[in-house]
């Protein structure tokens, strides 16, 4: 069948014009691939699932392929390393415009034309076993790109986590049933997967209604004491913050928004968390003092004050986190913990954010804990070298203090 998915892709790849310029000959190539037989599609779906298997095999995180910028081969990030793998088939730009039109439905295509990006959830099933994974389509010089990311198909223990006994009940439906608990990082640090093991975790634990509001939805939670809703953006709901606002109509007891986008999504979470639930979300931050920083800056500054005393009222806790190469050739957790107590909410209203890190740093008995100390417990575990500590941490100056070293440039 691969054999034949190929000559397919081929056949209507060279079919096209070559006078056909940028989003027209997008749209002609989209034109193509709805004429095709349903065996014709379907063989194309099984070319590219051939792919994502392959990527199943090799441990890969994610896969790249389409576009100027990856030189007709198929790219995969294994273990934190993004590398094109010469023993696959290469294709033209127009053999993977083809291919990466053909797994999506006509909806798709018109959202891909007019915005030139689009999130979607892509499934396969194999042996009975399903692998989900998070895909986004997007164009690389008049050319379609896609990244598809796997889901893992079991949540971590939360164990896993090593959090405090006091940040558990912090996070815990059971003992604190209100507050914003924020997950940041950058892209690819596992935000979404600590989400799901805490929402995991609270599911097991905890008689309750779970609304996720997510794009896509990744992580498929089975209910067990807690009836889970999950809501695509764009399949189930318009945006982020028609999610969250319609959800309070849905008698939750936590509302999970998949990320904080934009400053109305971030608006909306304080809004909801104020009115008394429980929220959960991510951002797009290295530290917990950036993330503060971060959602007070994104507003007008006439709205800053206003944000600043709801934060300050609404934050429960902060989980900033990286995935560092480990001495196995592995990833390893590296997480910094901030949790809301007198002291830290007085230094957010009275703009004082740069005193959190040091107390930060003089809390652990609270569950906090800072990058810093975090990679230091890594390294002295033996888990990670002390170059890649070095290089992970966001104040590598006071790392090296905590080691006693000669902080670089002394």
């Amino acid at each position: 069948m691969i054999e034949t998915a190929i000559k397919t892709l081929r056949e209507i790849a060279v079919s096209v014009p070559d006078t056909a310029p940028g989003m027209e000959r997008q749209m002609l190539i989209g034109d193509l691939v709805t004429k095709q037989s349903p065996a014709e599609r379907a063989a194309l779906k099984k070319l590219l699932d051939s792919y994502l298997m392959h990527m199943i095999r090799i441990n890969a995180s994610d896969i790249d392929l389409g576009g100027y910028g990856s030189s007709g081969n198929i790219w995969f990030r294994v273990y934190g390393d993004k590398k094109a793998d010469k023993s696959l088939n290469r294709f033209t730009l127009d053999e993977c415009n083809v291919l990466i039109q053909s797994i999506l439905i006509e909806r798709q295509r018109l959202f891909l034309y007019e915005n030139r990006n689009l999130d979607f959830s892509y499934s396969i099933v194999d042996d009975e076993k399903m692998y989900r994974f998070r895909a986004d389509a997007y164009f690389d010089l008049d050319q379609l790109a896609l990244n598809m990311r796997a889901i893992n198909a079991t949540v971590r223990p939360y164990k896993n986590l090593e959090l405090h006994p006091n940040v558990t009940k912090t996070l815990s439906l059971a003992h604190n049933q209100q507050g914003l608990t924020l997950v940041t990082g950058i892209t690819g640090s596992g935000k979404s997967s600590t989400l799901d093991t805490i929402i995991d975790a609270n599911n097991h634990t905890v008689d309750a209604h779970v609304v996720i509001i997510s794009s896509p939805v990744e992580y498929v939670h089975k209910s067990d004491r807690c009836i889970i809703r999950h809501r695509e953006v764009g399949r189930d709901v318009l945006s982020f913050k028609e999610g969250a606002i319609q959800a309070l109509r849905q008698d939750p007891d936590i509302i999970v928004i998949g990320e904080m986008r934009d400053p109305d999504t971030i608006m909306t979470a304080l809004e909801i968390t104020d009115s008394g639930h429980k929220v959960f979300s991510t951002l797009h931050t290295a530290s917990a003092v950036e993330t503060i920083d971060r959602i007070i800056g994104e507003v007008p500054p006439i709205e800053q004050e206003r944000v600043r005393m709801r934060l300050a009222d609404t934050l429960s806790c902060v989980i900033s986190q990286k995935l560092v190469p480990s001495l196995q050739g592995k990833l390893v957790l590296a997480i910094e913990v901030m949790v809301m107590t007198p002291s830290v909410r007085a230094a957010i209203k009275n703009n004082n954010t740069g005193e959190i890190y040091q107390m930060m740093a003089e809390s652990g008995d609270l569950g906090m804990v800072t990058l810093e100390q975090d990679l230091k417990r890594l390294y002295m575990k033996k888990k990670i070298s002390l170059e890649t500590a070095i290089v992970t941490a966001n104040n590598k100056r006071r790392f090296q203090q905590l080691l006693n070293l000669t902080p670089v440039g002394d």
